[in-house]
C-alpha cells in the first residue's frame, strides 16, 4: 500500500500535534473568565458549580464577603482541596514559578 507524501506529511502533522498540545498547555497560562452576574461555589464535597445570580438580595451576598487580593493564586492540592496563595508566583523572567520540572 503506497502513502502520498501529502498523506504522510498530514499523519506526521496530526501526530506531532497530539504529543506537544500537553506541554504548551501546561506552560501557556490562559485568562481565567469569570463573568458578571454569576457566582461560583466550590461545595462540601469539592466540587465546582456556577450560579446565575439576580440582584433581588445583593445586599444579603455581600454580607461577610471579602474581595480577593490581586496577586492570588488558586489551586488544588494533592488531597483535592481547593487553596489560594497571595504573593508571587512568577519568576522574574514571567514564568510560572511552581510550573513543572520539564
Amino acid at each position: 500500500m503506497a502513502f502520498s507524501t501529502k498523506t504522510f506529511a498530514l499523519a506526521l502533522t496530526a501526530a506531532l500535534g497530539l504529543f506537544s498540545a500537553p506541554a504548551l498547555a501546561q506552560t501557556a497560562a490562559t485568562p481565567w473568565e469569570l463573568k458578571p452576574d454569576t457566582g461560583y461555589a466550590y461545595d462540601k464535597d469539592g466540587r465546582t458549580f456556577s450560579y446565575k445570580m439576580g440582584t433581588n438580595n445583593a445586599g444579603e451576598l455581600l454580607k461577610g464577603a471579602k474581595k480577593v487580593p490581586k496577586g492570588t493564586l488558586f489551586f488544588i492540592g494533592h488531597n483535592g482541596q481547593l487553596y489560594m496563595r497571595s504573593g508571587p508566583y512568577l519568576e522574574g523572567d514571567g514564568k510560572f514559578k511552581f510550573g513543572s520540572d520539564q
